[in-house]
């Protein structure tokens, strides 16, 4: 079983996401979960993930503003599941743990197992990415500013920043 609880608990608004997921007919839930991996990977496509979004909300007669925090519920099982490496059916476990149905859990869990080399890939590029920058900072960074953030309590020039 996934890690219930850490990233999307069972608070009120992880449950009141699942209810509200719960109530959306199958081809309106893949639909949406189609337009969530589309931005999951391709994170860079954000205009384009919240003109999705704001058509599936016109198309459904659903409110933006409720959708968007149902998509932030939802985004936050895919983040915990790449960072600890959980299977498709940890992550349809922690789906069902949360109060979504067995049917849209399962979905999902499908669609998690399609896309998370994809997005193990990116994850991957990105920790790469800042690792490559965290070192630019330390060869051609500001020598104050590390001396600072290590010895500001000692240091006299930093007392001031």
């Amino acid at each position: 079983m996934g890690q219930r609880g850490r990233d999307a608990g069972p608070g009120p608004a992880g449950s009141g996401a699942m209810r509200s997921l719960n109530q959306l007919r199958a081809e309106q839930f893949s639909a949406l979960t189609d337009v969530v991996f589309s931005f999951l990977t391709e994170p860079k496509e954000v205009e384009r993930f919240l003109t999705q979004l704001s058509e599936f909300a016109t198309m459904n007669e659903i409110s933006l503003g409720p959708l968007k925090n149902i998509i932030k519920s939802i985004l936050l099982i895919p983040n915990g599941a790449l960072k600890r490496n959980l299977s498709s059916e940890q992550v349809r476990a922690d789906f069902i743990a949360l109060g979504l149905s067995e049917e849209k859990a399962s979905y999902f869990a499908e669609q998690w197992k399609l896309n998370s080399p994809t997005l193990t890939r990116l994850a991957v590029g990105q920790t790469l990415m800042i690792n490559q920058l965290i070192d630019m900072e330390w060869k051609f960074g500001d020598l104050r500013g590390v001396i600072c953030h290590l010895f500001s309590p000692f240091h006299s020039d930093c007392r001031e920043q």
